[in-house]
């Protein structure tokens, strides 16, 4: 009586261990989801690796600058992750803006 109790008390540790590890894994998940890729519009640097915000004149490190190859010094509008606390931007893509 006694192993068939410890047995069952090791299926539901392990069984709650393993629940924990899954909701862990669902909340880093929902973390990833919640950096959508924005729209920004501003100049790519001469330099290729920054980006200067229309809006607020602001200057973007751009963590992939092979993404904007070939639009230095152009007017652009990204569609990018933008991480603020670092003042990053990866870019996903990007269209030439219209002129103002």
């Amino acid at each position: 009586m006694k192993t068939l109790m410890t047995i069952c008390f090791a299926l539901v540790l392990l069984t709650g261990v393993s629940v924990a590890q899954d909701s862990m894994q669902n909340d880093s998940m929902k973390a990833d989801a919640s950096k959508n890729a924005v729209q920004v519009t501003g100049k790519i640097g001469d330099d290729g690796k920054t980006f200067v915000s229309d809006k607020d004149s602001k200057s973007w490190t751009i963590t992939n600058p092979d993404a904007v190859k070939g639009h230095e010094g152009h007017h652009v509008t990204l569609t990018a992750h933008v991480y603020a606390d670092k003042n990053e931007v990866h870019v996903m893509s990007l269209k030439m803006a219209k002129q103002q």
